[in-house]
């Protein structure tokens, strides 16, 4: 029973982290690294690589992610990452139905999976590109309200 708890809160925190983007980017367990400029569908981005600190960083401290910034509103457009937990593998997330409420940025994402999962992290941007990925599911937040 125990262990279906903490795989459903590991779950749970997981939706939570990827809808709050981009609070919590700026704790103290987390490493940045500028990865340099890009362009998707015609737009511009600034491509930042987020890893964590093994103190502090969780759980899932060693798994890695990257995000794509646009350059005109600082909203993240898209993301990518490399995980462990269930067997890992990798992913890539395009957000869409971005609003706010109350002051508080929620979007929802189509999750990308590509069709060869030895895949590289780094590659997994031109596989989006060239239509070479999977759409897996969709993550959608549904009566959103902030008290």
């Amino acid at each position: 029973m125990i262990q279906c708890v903490l795989k459903y809160a590991s779950s749970v925190n997981s939706v939570i982290y990827f809808a709050l983007l981009p609070y919590g980017l700026n704790d103290q367990a987390v490493i940045k690294k500028f990865l340099g400029e890009k362009t998707i569908e015609e737009k511009s981005y600034y491509k930042i690589e987020i890893t964590f600190q093994e103190n502090g960083g969780g759980e899932d401290h060693s798994d890695i992610f990257h995000y794509w910034i646009n350059k005109e509103n600082f909203a993240i457009d898209y993301l990518a990452y490399l995980y462990h937990t269930d067997g890992g593998g990798i992913r890539f997330r395009k957000a869409y139905n971005r609003r706010t409420v109350n002051g508080i940025i929620f979007q929802d994402y189509i999750n990308y999976k590509p069709k060869n999962e030895s895949i590289s992290l780094e590659d997994l941007e031109l596989q989006f590109i060239a239509g070479e990925l999977e759409e897996l599911s969709r993550i959608e937040l549904v009566n959103v309200k902030v008290e």
